[in-house]
């Protein structure tokens, strides 16, 4: 007999598992059909009206007190903890029991999930064992709370004669009832290892967080039949809320479906509730009790898990989620913000338009007209400002949005679609923050374009509005159709005017607080400083001009490279490569890039070689090609041959006459520097200067190295040309060329040729005779369409500026050409940047930055008389 009994033992062990599973689904089979009998029984259209009946302020209750309510689950896991030696921080128990408890509610099967999600989560540093021990020990207590309250039910029964009329569950009671005494006085008397650190307080602290969840889910399931104000006796419904989660608890159904649903409906029957009003009760706790709480568990899960697979890929589908969440939260305050005005615009055509009755619920809107206006350029502005990443946006954006809220909650218009809207806004702000890193906001040419469209075609459409409301307009109808009155219209007017204010108030608040290496004096000392321990490029003496800021890369506070740039709008238009350590180049861009992105700003490097375009390109840069720079080889230059058999005749001629070449060294005199003005003015007669990629005439900038002079016989000075060398003795050149009237024709040549010869012997490899525009760009048909398009300009662009006459003209010296290149960053737009580029370029010296040039000026006006 023993034997046969220990083997049906084992038979029924082995198959444990398919046992559950053939019971759980002949109860859930028990359960669907009797829950099919009792829907089909329902009203459907009481069932509506009772759902619909229920106020907002009630539903926003219901939300509050059914997450309150699984707080005190939270203490099973607090419990845990205590029994593994892992310590774990508060606030990682809270959310790691929030998603445990909410997703054994709702999924929990017999308590395996639960338990396998407790492993999950606090199985780190703790054997299989302990953790098996651990969530064993607090498993015995899950349902003590509910064997409390089947006690109080028998007593409110039997005792107080409360809920008599379920005085036949009594065996479920006592059952549920037995359950805890059984369970203490068992753990006390058992001398098992098992319960050897189970101490009494534990098991009572258990207890009551056990006694105070089942004891929440009860409260909050009378307080749902409070609000929805039922005319029964809510004492009453303790008994059969009790018995049908005990009927839950043994269907092992996960959060008692279906059999809990069975018993409350017949047992709410028997105290007079309608099947339609227990239906829409039950839904209503299923709704804030279970499924509520359970997608924020769901929430934190993923996130917890999503955090885990984040660190496993570097942080990619972080990157990936906030850039999606920020570019879907700036298009609904843009789509907010053109719905509010069409709303206010032509009220009555958008309110008779499908479309927009369909799109509107995924809006937000105010009743008030001046308000919608105000409200809807506010959110283009902070638009704006979270496109831009910017750090300041995130909790105007947040209030704003949170008003607009509830604001909608207590219109008219509410509809729980709208809610589904809100809800996914505030998580998508939530999801957001982490990529709003930026100080400050940095004007952008595009943003600017498209917020002022906005307001243009808004004021232009609202004030035609206008015009065509007054009766004596030639322009009059029936306005009726676009706007409800004149009054309104005028209300409006007035808030339009207001949004400005806004709008300009948001941008500052948005672009605030400058930092200082913006705006930083020229230091020439540490200028020179760099270029004499590193050396300089064919560009480094530019800076010496001071029309340009200078950021400095320091390492131990040693300056190591600098940037010469000028600002433009939301760029930084860097002039040539960065003069310093050619070691700290890649780590010095790095820095600026890093250093200008927290201020919003983009970096555009200006006349750059091929080398440093390819590193850029591999940092998410783009480039073009912008033309080629002309390098003389000194050592292979001559005179002689038939190659210079023109420029050797001019030299004989300049001999003959007795013009004499010379290379004054500072400090120059007063006298001489008057001299020099005289004819750079003469030269210059009406026309301006440029600067930053070219020099002009400043007597501090002419004072920094020697210029080279022409004299004629009669000791006169009659041409210069102001030495620019690269601090590297390797490359030199010049900067302004410049003559008198009473220079001869080809005077330049002569002291360009003296030039090269002079360098030659001072030791120098190439002299630099500048940049080529457009040179050579675009000239394959496989070439990039806006470098073809450059080529265009380069071919057929003689009326404008001889570009090819400037590079037939350098050819007569030029011994090798080296590219040059613009490289732009790959998120900014390629026309925006390039017209950038030409603002700062060619704009005349003193000329008020506000004024924009025409567009062929831009583009094609360059100094032709400049050498560079």
């Amino acid at each position: 007999m023993a034997n046969a009994f220990s083997k049906l033992r084992k038979f029924v062990d082995k198959r444990m598992t398919v046992i559950k599973l053939i019971f759980v689904f002949s109860v859930l089979i028990f359960v669907v059909r009797q829950l099919a009998k009792i829907i089909r029984e329902v009203n459907g259209e009481q069932f509506k009206n009772v759902l619909a009946s229920q106020s907002k302020e009630s539903l926003a209750i219901m939300l509050v007190i059914g997450f309150i309510s699984i707080i005190p689950m939270l203490i099973y896991d607090f419990s845990i903890v205590k029994f593994l030696p892992t310590k774990f921080s508060p606030g990682y128990v809270v959310r790691s029991g929030w998603v445990v408890n909410t997703f054994t509610n709702l999924l929990g099967f017999g308590g395996l999930l639960g338990a396998s999600l407790r492993a999950h989560f606090y199985g780190k540093g703790a054997t299989r064992k302990q953790i098996l021990y651990a969530i064993s020990k607090v498993a015995l207590f899950l349902v003590s709370g509910l064997s409390l309250l089947c006690f109080t039910a028998l007593v409110m029964i039997f005792g107080f004669g409360i809920g008599t009329m379920f005085a036949h569950y009594w065996i479920w009671l006592v059952g549920g009832a037995a359950y805890f005494p059984s369970v203490f006085v068992f753990t006390k008397i058992n001398n098992s290892n098992f319960f050897k650190d189970l101490t009494t307080r534990q098991e009572l602290t258990m207890t009551l967080g056990s006694f105070l969840e089942w004891g929440s889910a009860l409260g909050f399931f009378i307080l749902i039949g409070f609000l929805m104000h039922l005319p029964i006796d809510l004492a009453l419904v303790i008994p059969i809320f009790v018995v049908a989660n005990v009927a839950g608890v043994v269907s092992m159904i996960p959060g008692g479906l279906g059999s809990f649903d069975i018993f409350i409906i017949i047992g709410l029957g028997f105290i007079g509730v309608a099947r339609s009003d227990a239906l829409v009760w039950i839904l209503l706790y299923r709704l804030f009790y279970y499924l509520l709480p359970f997608i924020v568990g769901t929430i934190l899960f993923v996130h917890d898990t999503g955090h885990k697979f984040n660190q496993f890929l570097d942080e990619l589908p972080r990157i990936i989620i906030q850039r999606v969440a920020q570019v879907f939260l700036t298009g609904f305050m843009y789509f907010s913000g053109v719905m509010m005005l069409l709303f206010a615009t032509v009220p009555n055509v958008v309110i008779t338009n499908r479309l927009y009755i369909r799109l509107v619920p995924y809006s937000i809107f105010f009743v008030s007209h001046m308000m919608n206006i105000i409200v809807a350029f506010l959110l283009i502005g902070l638009g704006s400002g979270i496109w831009a990443r910017t750090k300041r946006a995130f909790w105007p954006t947040v209030v704003v949005v949170i008003l607009s809220i509830l604001n909608t909650w207590f219109n008219e218009a509410f509809t729980w679609r709208m809610i589904t809207v809100f809800v996914v806004i505030l998580v998508t702000l939530w999801l957001s923050r982490g990529v709003l890193y930026r100080d400050r906001m940095a004007n952008s040419w595009g943003a600017l374009v498209l917020n002022s469209s906005i307001f243009i075609v808004t004021f232009v459409v609202y004030t035609m509005i206008g015009i065509a409301a007054n009766r004596h307009s030639p322009l009059h109808f029936d306005a009726a159709y676009l706007f409800p009155s004149e009054a309104v219209w005028l209300i409006g007017f007035v808030g339009l005017l207001i949004a400005i204010l806004v709008l300009f108030i948001t941008n500052i608040y948005l672009t605030a607080y400058r930092p200082g290496w913006l705006s930083e004096p020229f230091d020439a000392k540490r200028v020179r400083g760099v270029i004499d321990k590193f050396g300089g490029n064919e560009n480094s003496h530019l800076a010496f001009l001071r029309d340009k800021q200078i950021y400095f890369y320091q390492e131990n506070g040693v300056d190591q490279v600098f940037f010469m740039y000028k600002q433009v709008a939301d760029k930084l238009l860097i002039m040539g490569e960065p003069v310093g350590n050619p070691a700290k180049v890649g780590a010095a861009i790095d820095n600026f890039m890093t250093t200008a992105d927290k201020q919003g700003l983009k970096l555009i490097f200006y006349e750059i070689n091929q080398a440093l375009t390819m590193q850029l390109h591999e940092s998410g840069f783009d480039f073009i090609k912008t033309g080629e720079d002309g390098l003389v080889d000194l050592d292979q230059f001559t005179l002689s041959g038939k190659r210079h058999r023109g420029e050797r005749a001019l030299m004989h001629k300049f001999d003959r006459e007795g013009f004499k070449f010379e290379v004054v060294s500072p400090p120059f005199t007063k006298e001489f520097m008057q001299t020099l003005k005289t004819i750079s003015d003469e030269w210059l007669g009406n026309k301006g200067e440029k600067g930053f990629s070219l020099g002009f005439f400043d007597d501090y900038y002419l004072r920094q190295a020697p210029i080279a002079v022409m004299k004629n016989a009669a000791g006169e000075i009659v041409a210069f040309a102001n030495i620019m060398p690269d601090g590297n003795k390797l490359t030199t050149s010049i900067d302004l060329m410049r003559s008198s009237a009473k220079a001869p024709s080809g005077i330049m040549d002569g002291v360009l040729i003296n030039l090269y010869e002079e360098s030659r012997k001072k030791g120098f490899k190439y002299f630099d005779l500048g940049m080529s525009p457009l040179s050579n760009v675009g000239t394959s048909r496989f070439s990039f369409t806006q470098e073809r398009i450059v080529h265009l300009i380069y071919q057929y662009g003689y009326k404008f500026y001889s570009f090819e006459g400037l590079r037939s003209y350098k050819d007569k010296y030029v011994d090798k050409w080296e590219s040059k290149y613009i490289a732009y960053y790959r998120g900014s737009s390629l026309v925006f940047s390039v017209l950038q580029v030409l603002l700062i370029v060619n704009r005349p010296r003193n000329q008020n930055p506000a004024r924009i040039p025409k567009l062929w000026d831009l583009i094609l006006d360059t100094d032709s008389k400049n050498h560079r």
